[in-house]
């Protein structure tokens, strides 16, 4: 385990979600209003009296974004924010399984009609990179995406897809940002569509990686698993 960043933040109790991105907590025991980047909908997360952890911004509305949720003793990481952060940290450290000796080269590059997250310079050439927010726990503790159906995440799966297929260089990375995971899967219920373009992407090829992170209470960013493996019953149903 290695920590990959220190986030500054305050605990808060979580009261409820007010729309996509607006939550109510109390923060040093007042009633306030929150900064969510996470448009997943949480639901087993963001829960009446959840603990969590914010960070301050400089906003004219709101003064602190939701960073994490109290979860198995650490904290689930749900800033999208963060999690980029994190990702890039550990690809620098040359961390993540399948992307080692890489470095950002840029982030949010246009490739044909849609913007990525990232392109990577790779021993070998340049690699698309769409990372994705994995923090649905299954029975087993799975980590899963998507919670809720998705039509960008299903575009850029599909598009990914078709570049892998032209010989374009790619890879989909899921950021298991939960603490505990044992591995990860897509989501049927969450979106079937993404289940079945995810599993038509591992089928053709397409690297699809994952690795897991957990928040501390003093806010530091944890890597777990920088290696962590595709759930069984998910591939053994694609290999039956």
């Amino acid at each position: 385990m290695k920590r990959l960043l220190q986030v500054p933040v305050v605990g808060c109790v979580f009261i409820k979600r007010l729309n996509r991105f607006v939550g109510e907590a109390l923060i040093g025991g007042s009633p306030g209003r929150i900064h969510i980047t996470n448009t997943g909908r949480l639901t087993e997360y963001l829960t009446e009296g959840r603990r969590c952890l914010a960070t301050p911004i400089r906003g004219r509305k709101l003064q602190y974004r939701l960073v994490a949720v109290e979860d198995m003793g650490a904290y689930a990481v749900i800033d999208t924010r963060t999690q980029s952060r994190a990702f890039e940290a550990a690809v620098e450290a040359s961390l993540i399984c399948g992307i080692r000796g890489c470095r950002v080269s840029r982030k949010e590059p246009r490739v044909g009609e849609d913007r990525f997250d990232y392109i990577l310079d790779c021993p070998g050439g340049e690699m698309v990179v769409e990372t994705k927010s994995a923090v649905l726990r299954g029975p087993n503790d799975e980590a899963m995406y998507p919670d809720c159906p998705s039509d960008r995440g299903l575009r850029h799966i599909r598009h990914i897809t078709r570049l892998h297929s032209q010989g374009v260089r790619v890879a989909l990375v899921f950021t298991a940002a939960l603490p505990g995971a044992k591995c990860f899967k897509p989501y049927r219920e969450g979106d079937p569509r993404i289940y079945e373009a995810l599993s038509k992407a591992y089928i053709a090829g397409v690297p699809i990686i994952a690795y897991s992170i957990r928040m501390e209470q003093d806010g530091s960013v944890i890597i777990e698993n920088p290696c962590l493996p595709l759930c069984r019953d998910w591939i053994s149903r694609l290999r039956s």
